[in-house]
């Protein structure tokens, strides 16, 4: 199933609130984001940020 580019996959309930309190609310925010800067968010460690990488391939966009 494709996670739609206005919404975030389903991830842990930490990396979710880290992505939203700095203003990540959909899929197509994190186009181009660098993976080291959502790596510094308290609760995105290595599995969300896989599951990020993974929904955004889907739309063929990508982390920096």
């Amino acid at each position: 199933m494709t996670t739609p580019l206005d919404a975030l996959p389903k991830i842990g309930a930490p990396a979710m609130r880290a992505l939203k309190g700095v203003g990540y609310v959909s899929l197509s925010d994190l186009a181009g984001v660098p993976r080291s800067e959502l790596a510094m968010l308290h609760g995105v460690g290595p599995r969300a940020l896989q599951m990020l990488e993974q929904a955004l391939a889907e739309h063929g966009l990508e982390l920096e």
